[in-house]
């Protein structure tokens, strides 16, 4: 339930959904995941419940600040900052009662797909976003036995 452990969780969830081979990925890649088709994917996650104790549900936000790309070839960062992938998928964890809480059952998160390009000409360099945003920017819900579907449809 804890947030660092989350975000690797949805990332092997996506990858799942995906069929990608689990190779391993090193931690400063321009992006997360890339499907067999070769559509480059970066993973958001975030939850109703945390590990701590709490006194009302969390609210529902990302982290899409613009990155500089890591080039491991030259041992260097890009000059110019930017968003990476061409699609972003947002993970969300969202049961919100503690005592059932399953991070492992996937029919317990819904997944949002947007490409990368709408970030980029509805919010410029913003640096985080809710779930009520994305949703107002046309993100597209799925389950995880949606995903790779969706994923192909708005890539196309």
């Amino acid at each position: 339930m804890g947030n660092a452990e989350r975000g690797i969780l949805a990332e092997y969830l996506v990858a799942c959904a995906l069929d990608i081979p689990r190779n391993v990925r090193g931690l400063w890649d321009r992006y997360d995941l890339i499907t067999p088709e070769g559509i480059t994917i970066e993973v958001k996650s975030s939850g109703y419940l945390q590990s701590w104790g709490q006194e009302h549900l969390s609210t529902i936000s990302f982290g899409i600040a613009p990155t500089k790309g890591w080039d491991d070839k030259t041992n260097t960062y890009e000059t110019e900052s930017k968003r990476q992938a061409q699609v972003y998928v947002f993970c969300v964890h969202h049961h919100q009662e503690q005592e059932t809480a399953n991070p492992l059952d996937t029919s317990q998160w819904t997944f949002y797909v947007l490409p990368t390009k709408t970030l980029d000409e509805k919010v410029g360099t913003q640096k985080h976003i809710t779930l009520s945003s994305l949703r107002k920017l046309g993100a597209v819900p799925a389950s995880f036995g949606e995903l790779h579907q969706v994923i192909r449809e708005i890539k196309s």
